[in-house]
């Protein structure tokens, strides 16, 4: 178990941006995009062995000549107000089955993560996913924020678009994070590195859909831009959004009349917080992703 290194770059302060695949791929979309726009290079790799099963295994003449695991690679970018590290991960390691990460391996692999960030200097990491929000995939998807220290509070409250996870109404304070994306911030805060988690609103419909939702990647890559002081061409993922919604509008108009109509009231709520009378309430979605559950299983689509 272990790190293969491509280069040693001298970097000034860098900070990791991780992500893994979750629902609607918003936070790996994100950052694999701010990695490729800004042309990052490679700079190490996790050995894979010791993680993952094998995605594919090439037989040739009765003999195994290659195996093929999920990569998880770290990248860099030199920048004028700010020195980079990616990380993007293709699986989180699960001993259940799950798509989120749990257990003693996915405990070491964040550790070895966060060895590479030390090893070249960082003090900040970044983590990045989806936020299931009860809203309506017409609206403007807002960032939620989560910081491992207290001090990092005020900061994040300043960014436009943003709202800390523990300042939304209805979750006293409290809030969950699945799998890497949380598990990352608390290995970060034992180790004595800040951490933050930025997560794009999806809409609680559309979470069990293998869908992407480009709409809120681009919230999270703006915050992240503004954070880091760093100008980005996002023409890639704006070019998405257009088609993105659209796909979206069409599988909307396949459910039943009275779902839609339910789903409508969404448009009047923003995270719990009524905008007007008639908010969708928690027994409202609970009955609703039922409704969509049941619509879709005699189609053979599950979550």
């Amino acid at each position: 178990m272990g790190i293969t290194y491509f280069k040693e770059p001298k970097l000034e302060d860098p900070v990791l941006l991780a992500s893994w695949p979750g629902i609607g791929n918003i936070g790996v979309i994100a950052i694999n995009t701010l990695r490729g726009v800004l042309v990052s290079e490679e700079l190490a790799e996790v050995e894979p062995w010791d993680f993952f099963y094998p995605r594919r295994v090439l037989i040739r003449s009765g003999e195994i000549k290659d195996l093929t695991f999920p990569t998880s690679k770290f990248y860099f970018k030199r920048t004028e107000k700010k020195d980079l590290i990616f990380f993007i991960g293709e699986e989180q390691p699960s001993p259940t089955g799950s798509p989120y990460a749990d257990g003693a391996k996915a405990y070491r692999l964040a550790n070895l993560v966060l060895d590479v960030a030390e090893r070249f200097g960082c003090k900040r990491v970044y983590t990045s996913g989806a936020a299931v929000a009860p809203i309506h995939h017409t609206m403007i998807s807002r960032v939620w924020a989560v910081p491992n220290f207290r001090r990092l509070i005020p900061g994040t409250r300043l960014y436009a678009n943003t709202i800390l996870m523990s300042d939304i109404e209805g979750r006293e304070g409290q809030g969950n994070i699945s799998g890497l994306n949380g598990l990352l911030l608390g290995v970060a805060k034992k180790r004595g590195l800040e951490a933050i988690c930025v997560m794009g609103e999806i809409p609680v419909y559309l979470q069990g859909f293998p869908i992407p939702y480009p709409k809120a990647s681009k919230a999270v890559l703006d915050m992240l831009c503004v954070a880091l002081g760093i100008t980005a061409d996002l023409s890639e993922i704006e070019a998405l959004l257009g088609p993105g919604e659209r796909e979206i509008d069409r599988l909307y108009e396949t459910f039943p009349p009275e779902i839609r109509e339910q789903l409508d009231k969404l448009k009047l709520v923003r995270a719990g917080e009524a905008a007007e009378p008639g908010p969708i309430t928690e027994e409202d979605k609970k009955r609703l992703l039922d409704d969509i559950d049941r619509f879709f299983k005699p189609q053979g689509k599950e979550d």
